[in-house]
């Protein structure tokens, strides 16, 4: 059976229609650096899409590392996942409240990455949904917790060492920040050991593959477009990364959009190469 690349997005149009499907079950995913003096889950609290529970991509997270919001294990992902209410039967929509959908790409991700296909981010997310004056409400959401099942799927994710040899080997690093924070001369939020980028990687930032005003990803063939000037052959093996695991996902999602459904997203990100000592930086 083929696979339909458009099922990792759905309009507000058709979530507005299906709301009420009980299969459906919808998470917002806003996340903010604790520097921004933002919170997610307050946020949340205020107001959000009916029927829709919290996910806090830093607590379903492996909390051994120092790293953030690093990938649990399969059997914590179905513990969490479980008590936000959700079966491996549910179709899984995921939003936020950032411009494109970040954090909530990087729940997309996870989804996959931990044996479900059937997730789909909203397109436009919050501001799209709100802009159109659909329904949304305050009522904190208690879901009665279920039964999920996780299974791994390596092939998604790449490690340090993978990145490594995906550039020896003629692979391509594609990487989702801002030019400023890849050239290294704007600082992160985070405090990083190091500016600049992987050396090799390419620059592609995922704020260029959406739509300014409207905050949703761009059609296929501009996509495209944008991936064949950054000089990306999407017949070659790809790895993304960021700054720290979050927007890398959106180029994972941005390739699945165009039938390169395997690109693995490098979890640990720069945050974790600028810290390794035997890995180079390049300004």
């Amino acid at each position: 059976m083929s696979t339909d690349f458009s099922d990792a997005l759905v309009s507000s149009d058709w979530l507005a229609q299906h709301l009420t499907d009980p299969d459906i079950k919808i998470l917002d995913c806003t996340w903010h650096h604790p520097s921004t003096n933002l919170d997610g889950r307050t946020q949340y609290r205020g107001r959000h899409l009916p029927g829709s529970v919290h996910f806090d991509i830093d607590q379903v997270a492996d909390k051994s590392t120092p790293l953030p919001h690093m990938l649990p294990t399969a059997e914590e992902f179905a513990h969490k996942v479980g008590l936000l209410g959700i079966g491996n039967s549910d179709r899984v929509i995921v939003y936020d409240r950032h411009y494109g959908g970040s954090a909530a790409g990087r729940v997309w991700w996870t989804f996959r990455v931990f044996g479900h296909d059937n997730v789909a981010l909203l397109d436009g997310g919050f501001g799209k949904w709100t802009k159109e004056k659909l329904p949304a409400e305050m009522t904190p959401v208690r879901p009665a917790p279920a039964s999920f099942t996780a299974s791994f799927t390596p092939g998604l994710i790449a490690t340090s060492a993978d990145v490594q040899s995906l550039l020896q080997s003629g692979g391509q690093l594609i990487d989702a920040r801002g030019p400023g924070k890849f050239d290294g001369t704007q600082a992160d939020v985070f405090t990083f050991k190091r500016q600049g980028h992987i050396p090799g990687a390419i620059n592609l930032p995922w704020a260029d593959l959406v739509d300014p005003d409207t905050g949703v990803l761009l059609a296929p063939d501009a996509l495209a477009a944008r991936f064949t000037a950054a000089g990306i052959d999407l017949s070659k093996p790809i790895v993304t990364t960021c700054a720290s695991g979050i927007t890398s996902c959106m180029l994972a999602l941005a390739l699945y959009r165009l039938g390169v459904p395997n690109a693995a997203v490098y979890d640990g990100s720069w945050a974790e190469w600028s810290q390794l000592d035997d890995t180079a930086a390049a300004a």
